[in-house]
This record gives C-alpha cells, sequence and structure tokens, in this order.
C-alpha cells in the first residue's frame, strides 16, 4: 500500500478511536478493496466493524435492505442506491458511520448516461444519509483503487467536519 494511503488509514484508525466510534463499508465495484486497504494497517479492528461486498442487485436488496424500486428507477449505480447502501450497512454492522460505493469500473458496462468509472459514494450517519459521485479516468484497477482513496479520504473529511 502507499504510504500515502497508509497514513491516511492510520489516522481515521486514530480519530474513529478517539470518538468511541466505529465505522463499516458496503462495497459493490470495490469488491472488498476498502476494507482490505482498512485492515491492512495494524489496530484497525478497533475501528471497523465490516465490510459487506455486495455486488450483486440481488445481494444489495438482501443485505443491505436497499429498495428494488431504486434499480427499475435509477439504477444500481446511482445516489439512492449509494445512500440506501450506506444506511443498510450502518443497520446491519449496528455502526455509528458507513460508507458505500457503487459504480462502473469497466472496462465494459459504461452507458452514455453512466460512462466506465462513474461511482456514487454514500454516506451514512446519526444525521441521515447523503451521497455524491465522482468520475476517475483510466482501467479497471485506476478506477477501483481511486475510488478506493476517495472513499477514505471523504471519511475523513466527515470525521473532522463533525469534530
Amino acid at each position: 500500500m502507499e504510504s500515502d494511503v497508509y497514513a491516511l488509514v492510520k489516522r481515521l484508525i486514530d480519530k474513529i478511536e478517539s470518538r468511541g466510534m466505529q465505522v463499516a463499508f458496503a462495497e459493490s465495484c470495490t469488491g472488498g478493496l476498502i476494507a482490505s486497504t482498512f485492515t491492512s494497517v495494524p489496530g484497525s479492528a478497533g475501528a471497523l466493524q465490516g465490510s459487506a461486498v455486495t455486488y450483486s442487485n440481488k445481494a444489495k436488496q438482501r443485505i443491505l435492505g436497499v429498495d428494488e424500486a431504486v434499480f427499475t428507477q435509477f439504477g444500481a449505480v446511482s445516489a439512492p442506491c449509494a445512500e440506501q447502501m450506506a444506511a443498510g450497512a450502518r443497520r446491519a454492522f449496528d455502526v455509528d458511520i458507513a460508507m458505500s460505493v457503487t459504480g462502473i469500473a469497466g472496462p465494459d458496462g459504461g452507458t452514455p448516461d453512466k460512462p466506465v468509472g462513474t461511482v456514487w459514494f454514500g454516506y451514512a450517519d446519526a444525521n441521515g444519509t447523503r451521497s455524491f459521485k465522482r468520475q476517475f479516468d483510466g482501467d479497471r484497477a485506476r478506477v477501483r483503487g481511486a475510488t478506493v482513496e476517495c472513499a477514505l479520504r471523504c471519511l475523513e473529511e466527515a470525521l473532522d467536519s463533525h469534530g
């Protein structure tokens, strides 16, 4: 792991634990890479409760409680899906904060409205859920790597803004 990402995760662990909190993830396009990156840092067990790798829509529904209507109305790569995934992970793991990612890592699967590299991020805490979208360039590995780093940086920003 790159030293800056390692340092980022170390800071996250310290911030989460110092607040007596725990975090969980819900991952689709990253296939567990966020949790893998997080747990590669010693001491992560006190901060991370778990991660749900819900690659299929069926798994998103069954494990995280994403409403089937979300898929038909918006698709799996959407704000409502990312938000429901984050809320579902927060519930399932009984944690203070949950982050989710759902996107198109490529090389196939993109559309004009949602090209390869489109990723929606969800965040859930006691104040509710929110989401944001990013567009990443590069091959599958680069999109997934950028998604992991963005999710971790977003988590740090959220922790810093909530004191």
